[in-house]
């Protein structure tokens, strides 16, 4: 299965599937990392490993469906099976969207707590359990259905860094079963 990973990071979850690849039997490859910005780690990670790479920024456009009309042509010069939203922190437009199937992680157990600060919404709230989601991406903001989730405690003393990291590790560990699992059925497409 092709991916086209999109990042806005430090790509820890690009790096899970790499390392998958590397360690071979994954049924998937990264095929081209795109980055909201200049200068992210995740577009970094995968220069050093030889996988293409392209910035598609919102300011250089005039409007944001001149971004997403963009973006939706550099993702499909590289013929992707899908595209793994893996920390990239925009919403994606109807063009991309209506040209491949998108997953994306979020750090938070949806519908609870979606958007950019699921991990310190959930610390705001007081919950006991939190996690992380693996989703189909569609027009709104982390509301697509559901593929997977892990639950992951919230420890007395957490502080956002503390419980955001351990969320984290549970979600390139699902990020990489999801995909095994999605390349084996393709019942989706």
């Amino acid at each position: 299965m092709r991916l086209a990973v999109l990042v806005s990071g430090s790509g820890t979850n690009l790096q899970a599937l790499l390392d998958a690849v590397d360690a071979g039997g994954a049924p998937f490859e990264v095929v081209v990392v795109g980055a909201d910005r200049d200068g992210t780690g995740g577009a970094e990670r995968a220069a050093a490993r030889g996988v293409p790479t392209f910035v598609c920024r919102v300011p250089d456009f005039d409007s944001r469906a001149d971004w997403d009309a963009a973006l939706a042509r550099l993702l499909a010069e590289h013929s992707p099976d899908l595209v793994v939203s893996a920390g990239f922190m925009k919403v994606l437009g109807p063009e991309v969207l209506a040209g491949v199937r998108v997953v994306n992680t979020h750090p938070a157990l949806l519908p609870s707590f979606p958007g950019a600060h699921g991990v310190r919404d959930a610390l705001a709230h007081g919950v006991r359990v939190t996690g992380c989601t693996c989703h189909w991406v569609d027009d709104g903001v982390d509301t697509g259905p559901i593929i997977d989730q892990r639950a992951v405690r919230v420890e007395d003393g957490d502080t956002l860094e503390s419980l955001h990291e351990r969320i984290k590790v549970e979600e390139r560990r699902m990020l990489v079963e999801v995909l095994t699992h999605l390349a084996a059925d393709r019942s989706w497409r």
